[in-house]
């Protein structure tokens, strides 16, 4: 077993052009952390693909700003303020117990929202929706009907392709920066969803989004296609940036590394980690070296050695009997959060509509929401503007 990091992992993937077979996207979910100025993207696809747009929102979003903005542009939209949602909709992970305990945990929501998207989906009974982050261009929409027309055929997610700044970890740009090869990988930037997924869920952990694909012991079929711009971002501005990710990129690229060797997650026992925490660590220690002696401008190289002396700071914290009981903890919260759904279920008649959905989760007061005249024909309603 080669318990190594790997550059990339496109090898899980299936590669599709374009060219595929269309299907039509039931909503766009954004978890909303910016400006409503940020939302155009998501706005003008949602309003070209007839979709409804749902937005999350926290920080310096605004949900009643967002969904003025989304009327404007002519879309069936909920925005959510999620900062007032009740404890219940969610449940407790026994991960985030597990992070507590080790002063791992991170303060970020993303999980929680993407988390939120999926029980709408299911509840309103859509069958394709896409994640889309708010720092995130598509240069043509249409990549998203031959996604979704993917969802149809054998894939249960399918992500585009980025183009613009790679969204990786703190460690794999610094590599990137002294001339190592480093790909990238689909994530939840630009991630259709179809229906079969949607009981997986997004553990509050860098990489929530590898950790989505994985059906236990194997990973979801998956594909990629199109194309997705993230936004230019400066990934050595803080050194907070590459502690709060240490944990998840060395569960996940371990995880990943085995699932590029034929292998099943259950071969990642302590002993696996024994040998892949130390190089891991080996590698982020060369880096520094190299960083150090490079001809990267000071200012620049000194931010950059400052985070990654932050990243194998917090390596050090890890250990292999913490990667197994995270493991352990992540396998039983995909129960739990199977019987949560379940139970949902069992209060609701799944293919009711959003508003149906959003009663039943008890957040009904917490929704800006508004319908097209098109939308008002297909769903019957003659409200304008209406809340819930």
């Amino acid at each position: 077993m080669n318990a190594r990091q790997h550059t990339s992992h496109r090898e899980l993937l299936t590669p599709f052009a374009t060219g595929a077979a269309h299907a039509s996207l039931d909503a766009i979910i954004v978890p909303n952390g910016r400006p409503a100025g940020y939302l155009l993207q998501a706005i003008e696809a949602a309003r070209r693909l007839d979709a409804h747009l749902v937005l999350l929102c926290s920080l310096r979003a605004d949900a009643a700003l967002a969904a003025q903005r989304a009327k404007r542009g002519g879309v069936a939209v909920t925005a959510i303020d999620v900062t007032q949602l009740p404890r219940s909709v969610v449940p407790e992970f026994a991960t985030d117990r597990l992070l507590l305990r080790n002063d791992l945990h991170r303060m970020v929501d993303t999980s929680l929202k993407r988390n939120l998207g999926l029980l709408l989906a299911r509840l309103a009974g859509w069958k394709r929706i896409l994640f889309l982050d708010d720092d995130i261009v598509l240069p043509d929409p249409a990549d998203l009907t031959t996604a979704a027309g993917l969802i149809d055929g054998d894939y249960a997610v399918v992500g585009l392709a980025n183009g613009g700044m790679p969204d990786n970890s703190v460690v794999c740009h610094a590599l990137r920066a002294i001339g190592e090869a480093q790909d990238t990988f689909i994530g939840g930037g630009a991630l259709v969803v179809g229906k079969p997924a949607f009981d997986s869920f997004f553990p509050n952990i860098y990489n929530e989004d590898w950790f989505f694909l994985l059906d236990g012991e194997k990973m979801r079929p998956s594909a990629v296609t199109g194309l997705a711009i993230q936004h230019p971002y400066d990934p050595f501005r803080n050194t907070w940036r590459a502690r709060g990710e240490e944990l998840g990129d060395t569960l996940a690229e371990g995880l990943f590394g085995l699932l590029d060797s034929g292998d099943g997650l259950a071969a990642a026992d302590e002993d696996y980690w024994k040998v892949f925490l130390p190089d891991r660590r080996r590698i982020i220690s060369g880096t520094i070296a190299r960083v150090e002696n490079s001809d990267i401008e000071t200012g620049p190289r000194s931010r950059m050695v400052a985070a990654l002396k932050a990243a194998i700071g917090r390596s050090h914290l890890i250990t292999p009997d913490l990667c197994v009981r995270y493991i352990r903890a992540w396998q039983r919260d995909r129960i739990s959060w199977c019987h949560h759904v379940q139970e949902l279920d069992i209060r609701h008649r799944n293919g009711q509509g959003i508003g149906k959905a959003l009663a039943t989760l008890g957040i009904n007061h917490l929704a800006e929401s508004g319908l097209t005249t098109r939308a008002k024909r297909r769903s019957g309603s003659t409200r304008t503007g209406a809340r819930g």
